[in-house]
Formats: C-alpha cells, sequence, structure tokens
C-alpha cells in the first residue's frame, strides 16, 4: 500500500515538473502570435477564478449568501471600488444574508 502512494507521488512531481519545464525549452524565442500570447495573458487570471468563486460560494454556511457577496463585490469593483471596501461590503453582505435566513 504504501508503495503505491510513493509512486503516485513520483508521478504527479513528475507531470507537475513537465509541465512547467517543456515550454521552457522548447519555447526560446520571443513569441510573436497574437492569440497565443493573449491566451497566455489571461490563463493566470482564469486559474485565480477557478479557484476562487467556489471557496467564495462555499465560505458561508448557505451557498445563498456566498453567492449574494459574490454578487456584491462584481458590482462595487466593477464601479471601481477598491479592495478594502468591496471586501467590507461583502463581510457585511455575508453577515446580512445569514441573519435574514436564519429569520426565514
Amino acid at each position: 500500500m504504501t508503495h503505491n502512494i510513493y509512486l503516485y507521488i513520483l508521478t504527479g512531481a513528475l507531470v507537475s515538473f513537465i509541465i512547467r519545464v517543456l515550454p521552457l525549452t522548447l519555447i526560446r524565442k520571443q513569441i510573436t502570435n497574437r492569440f497565443l500570447r493573449s491566451f497566455l495573458f489571461y490563463v493566470p487570471y482564469v486559474t485565480l477564478a477557478v479557484m476562487t468563486f467556489p471557496a467564495i460560494v462555499h465560505a458561508a454556511q448557505s451557498p445563498i449568501a456566498g453567492v449574494a457577496a459574490l454578487i456584491v463585490g462584481a458590482v462595487l469593483a466593477w464601479f471601481g471600488a477598491g479592495l478594502f471596501p468591496v471586501a467590507l461590503a461583502c463581510c457585511v453582505s455575508v453577515f446580512l444574508a445569514e441573519f435574514l435566513l436564519t429569520l426565514a
């Protein structure tokens, strides 16, 4: 059983290493393809969004409160609010949504 665990860890490390090193070794010159450059530009943002959005929805006791905070945060950020006001408004919206859900 423990032998399989070490095999899984080794395989995961090898795949992770190959994914990170292979582009560095194969691509030596600057990327001039406009589509590929725009794709690579948005990869970190998409990765962050994929990790963050489910955590926002499931962080509260109710997913409804998480979705409410997500909507409040997105609207405030769209209108140019800073990080601290957005975070504060999201916390307040989760608190109010949880409070209202306990009353219902």
